[in-house]
């Protein structure tokens, strides 16, 4: 018997971490060509080899069910770093805890109220395994941008209620939307930024402290290829113009939830103006009267994050 063929054949003793194949072998294995998997490799830190003391790459099982797994999600149409950001997002599961996997499903077929309500109950109890195992179950069928606005912009939502009801505690409040923010830092960190393009400065005015809105179209605007600052919640309007006008930012796009945030900050809005060429107003407080978006020498684009997206771009494709 060839070394090839004892390589290939390992005994059931080895671990699953254990690096067997070379790059030719599992090539033939997984029919994704060795320049493929270095890219990956390069580009996504998946799989990761092994080098032997001569430099060359041995993959382990866990290795090749990783190149599997982007294989599959590839030939789904779904783009190797979206590939890479759901095998993150798996491995990050509780190993052997089939009741999680089992009991969360997800599907475009499905009822996602059903969902919704799920990922409420278990980020409402704390159940961090159980919220990880619904969301990595949606990214799974779902892009991004959907898993925002149908399943995690719902689930907050629904959250906000039951306490203005009084059927929660502002800690249950807290701890699901600390889970859920951090959630929406890890995508946006995910997405990237281009070093070349407009560039778009995202935030929340003086007083404005709800700034999942702001952080969801800042997912949006840089998974779309448009370079995005995040600069969060209270940011004093002096500071916002600065900033914008010292990185030459094409555009700020300011996030209000009340009235009361907004007029409070009507005399200073007039420095967005004068630091930066677009000027969008977006958040609760405009979408109930989007006029003042207008009164406040600004441009409103809606209530939702697709379409304020798209028409982002046409404004600056004009």
């Amino acid at each position: 018997m060839s070394t090839s063929l004892q390589i290939n054949q390992p005994n059931t003793t080895t671990s699953q971490d254990t690096p067997l194949f070379t790059a030719s072998e599992v090539e033939h294995r997984t029919a994704v060509p060795a320049t493929t998997l270095r890219q990956w490799e390069r580009r996504y830190g998946l799989p990761s080899p092994k080098r032997t003391p001569s430099g060359y790459r041995l993959y382990s099982q866990n290795d090749i069910a990783c190149i599997e797994f982007f294989k599959n999600r590839i030939s789904d149409g779904i783009p190797a770093s979206r590939a890479a950001q759901l095998y993150a997002l798996e491995q990050s599961l509780p190993a052997g805890n089939n009741q999680v996997h089992q009991n969360i499903q997800y599907t475009r077929a499905s009822n996602p109220n059903d969902t919704i309500n799920r990922l409420i109950e278990a980020t409402l109890q704390g159940e961090s395994a159980k919220s990880d195992a619904i969301l990595a179950q949606a990214h799974s069928t779902m892009a991004v941008e959907d898993v925002l606005l149908e399943l995690i912009q719902p689930t907050l939502v629904e959250i906000g209620e039951r306490w203005h009801r009084g059927e929660i505690t502002i800690a249950h409040e807290h701890q699901a939307t600390a889970y859920l923010r951090g959630k929406l830092h890890g995508l946006l960190e995910m997405a990237g930024s281009p070093r070349h393009g407009p560039t778009v400065v995202v935030a929340c005015p003086p007083g404005e402290w709800h700034e999942i809105g702001a952080l969801t179209i800042s997912i949006f605007l840089r998974r779309a290829g448009i370079r995005t600052h995040f600069l969060g919640a209270n940011t004093p309007i002096v500071d916002l113009a600065r900033f914008a006008r010292e990185i030459k930012a094409s555009a700020v796009l300011v996030s209000a939830g009340t009235g009361e945030v907004i007029e409070n900050m009507r005399p200073q809005a007039h420095l967005l103006r004068e630091a930066v060429g677009i000027v969008i107003y977006g958040g609760n407080g405009f979408n109930g009267n989007p006029n003042l978006a207008t009164e406040l020498g600004g441009e409103y684009y809606g209530g939702n994050a697709k379409v304020a997206l798209e028409k982002l771009i046409s404004r600056f494709a004009s």
